[in-house]
């Protein structure tokens, strides 16, 4: 589809895709649109919340959100949920603490410098029709903390922050190249937060954590050397993680998202490609936005490669916790074409950074990133991963 195209479709209502989805391309006033995160609210409302604006990492980027009501086939007008005239806000969590209140979680960085971003926090509310954010703050953790996964609550029963740090090198300009893993952890249902790394994690970044039965969880990493998706486990109930193993799922460099479905089974969005599928690279996810910056990338640490294919939009599952992934379906294709951030000249067509729910009748909720100019959601009927494999 052209970017005209797609952009005619943004209208948030449901139509009847292939092979039994419904889809929809939800409505944004932006021309970029990325980094979807989905949400249940407490009276069954679907949420959505992603940035926008006009190329990731400038000032103009903000959170927005739609909302999908119980039995109503269309996605809600956009509501804007932060505005930072100085920095690019990004990659947005929604989370309801213990206490109940929801909240929005996000990061604010200075152009690509994503080793200066600050993480803010705000409550947010709904009215029924559309979500709303209060006053900003920032959480007092090192700069460079990113964010992508849903919370978890610890074995003590502290809140679990995924976190990935961009590691700033002095004098040189940050590429991923020393990015880690770590946990925020909040005893005060995010009043306050401390962190603690995940050991042997450089490379793998936005960590997902999923439960599995006691004290047992298993987190998966997205890999800056595009390599596998990668996977670690705690026996301990989330106190402590083991150093992070590939899979046998390919990444690309590209966002994953992880659950575990009421039959015990876990279920991946991702893009199973990787270096050793395609020879497309860019020098680096801001190649477009950092004349004027003359610093040298940063040297050492692991190999980031940029610029290897979003494309296709696959669903994996796993009957052995997370270890392997045999069965996989492909829910959307595409060249996923991303040596450009450019959402307006058709160039972009990547089909990436997934998340996923599933409804209380079996069916899965998936909204992702489609050319970079919309966010798209697709809703697979109960049993669509054991139909014909691709």
């Amino acid at each position: 589809m052209l970017p005209t195209e797609i952009a005619a479709r943004m209208d948030g209502v449901l139509r009847p895709g292939e092979n039994g989805q419904l889809e929809a391309f939800l409505p944004s006033p932006k021309v970029q649109n990325h980094a979807a995160f989905l949400a249940t609210l407490d009276d069954g409302t679907l949420a959505c919340a992603w940035f926008g604006g006009t190329l990731e990492g400038k000032a103009d980027i903000s959170i927005y959100a739609s909302v999908m009501r119980p039995g109503v086939d269309v996605w809600g007008a956009w509501s804007q949920l932060s505005d930072d005239p100085e920095r690019s806000e990004q990659n947005p969590v929604l989370w309801r603490n213990g206490e109940g209140k929801w909240q929005l979680l996000h990061t604010a960085q200075p152009a690509g410098n994503q080793d200066e971003c600050l993480l803010r926090a705000r409550e947010v509310f709904f009215d029924g029709e559309r979500l709303t954010g209060g006053v900003p703050r920032t959480i007092g953790l090192p700069l460079g903390c990113f964010i992508r996964g849903r919370f978890v609550r610890r074995k003590d029963g502290a809140w679990m922050m995924p976190i990935f740090r961009c590691v700033s090198r002095p004098g040189q300009r940050w590429n991923g190249s020393h990015d880690n893993a770590a946990v925020g952890v909040s005893h005060d249902e995010g009043e306050t937060w401390t962190l603690e790394e995940v050991p042997g994690s450089i490379g793998s970044v936005h960590m997902t954590i999923v439960p599995l039965d006691g004290d047992h969880m298993v987190a998966f990493y997205r890999r800056r050397q595009s390599d596998f998706v990668h996977r670690s486990e705690s026996l301990d109930g989330g106190m402590t993680w083991s150093a992070p193993e590939p899979t046998d799922v390919p990444n690309n460099n590209s966002s994953i998202n992880v659950i575990r479905l009421r039959d015990s089974r876990l279920a991946m969005a991702c893009n199973p490609s990787s270096a050793a599928t395609s020879d497309a690279r860019r020098t680096s996810l801001y190649d477009e936005i950092e004349e004027g910056d003359d610093r040298p990338d940063a040297t050492g640490g692991c190999n980031p490669i940029w610029g290897v294919p979003r494309a296709p939009l696959a669903l994996c599952i796993s009957e052995d916790g997370g270890r392997t992934w045999p069965k996989r379906r492909i829910i959307d294709n595409s060249s996923g074409a991303c040596l450009s951030n450019n959402s307006e000249d058709g160039r972009n067509q990547e089909l990436s950074y997934p998340y996923i729910l599933e409804g209380e009748d079996g069916e899965l909720h998936v909204a992702y990133t489609y050319f970079r100019r919309a966010i798209k959601y697709v809703r697979l009927p109960a049993g669509w991963i054991d139909g014909e494999e691709a």
